[in-house]
């Protein structure tokens, strides 16, 4: 894996979030929106300690609240459909801001604002403090099968290159008078993505080549070593273990 390949959402520091190992970052987000999916929905000061939780650890790995609040626009799409749900789903109707709307599609409404926006902001913080690579390190560690990581390996690797190519595509297409103005240009666009597709998988297959002639066997040399140690993995279990409790005591009163 190239180191200069980065991405847009990691942010460089030596902090005690970005020090933890990658496994055991990936293992506390996934247990902890597992927890935060497992919280019944009317239990609305459950998901305010989620949140707390999330901005204890975004100062841990000082990840400013801007920075974090810039990203969540990603879940705009599911925004939309949950402003729409109290309006469209049927049973009880109660009145919510001057408006009659329904009972139950305003807490559907509340349970993907609430349980998407905390799966965001933790899958951000995670992005935010591991590089790319070092994800895939993790997974490897994790035992993920090993071709998917290859190819998500492959994916990080040569995204960038494929980019490019597109990139000069679209120079040389414009250089010869060409302009997308309409659906009549379509037929030129879908031959250019053809011709990418072509270059790209015969790209794969002299890179396919070059690793056998170079010995590889299936599987990708170790270049470095992210084991975890007990106090790390401890670490790492606090944001997990504490929202556990939490939707523990949410069922609880619920009960």
């Amino acid at each position: 894996m190239g180191a200069g390949h980065a991405h847009d959402l990691y942010r460089p520091g030596d902090t005690p979030l970005h020090r933890l190992p990658p496994q055991c970052k990936l293992v506390a987000v996934v247990l902890f929106v597992f927890a935060v999916v497992a919280t019944p929905r009317e239990r609305f000061w459950a998901f305010g300690v989620y949140a707390l939780l999330l901005a204890a650890v975004a100062v841990v790995g000082r990840v400013p609240a801007g920075y974090v609040l810039r990203r969540v626009v990603v879940e705009v799409p599911f925004v939309v459909f949950a402003v729409a749900l109290p309006f469209l789903a049927g049973g009880e109707k109660t009145e919510f801001l001057g408006l009659t709307v329904s009972h139950n599609g305003l807490l559907g409404a509340w349970n993907i604002l609430a349980k998407g926006t905390l799966g965001v902001v933790a899958s951000i913080l995670l992005a935010a403090t591991t590089q790319l690579r070092d994800l895939l390190l993790g997974m490897e560690r994790l035992r993920m099968p090993q071709l998917l990581v290859q190819i998500m390996q492959f994916m990080l690797r040569y995204s960038g290159v494929i980019t490019g190519e597109m990139g000069r595509m679209k120079v040389a297409r414009e250089s010869r008078g060409f302009q997308a103005r309409d659906v009549r240009q379509l037929p030129v666009v879908a031959k250019s993505a053809g011709a990418l597709f072509i270059r790209s998988y015969e790209r794969g297959e002299r890179v396919h080549l070059a690793m056998l002639s170079r010995g590889y066997t299936g599987t990708m040399p170790v270049i470095v070593d992210v084991r975890a140690s007990a106090a790390q993995w401890g670490a790492a279990a606090a944001l997990p273990a504490a929202a556990a409790l939490a939707c523990a005591a949410a069922w609880l009163v619920h009960a």
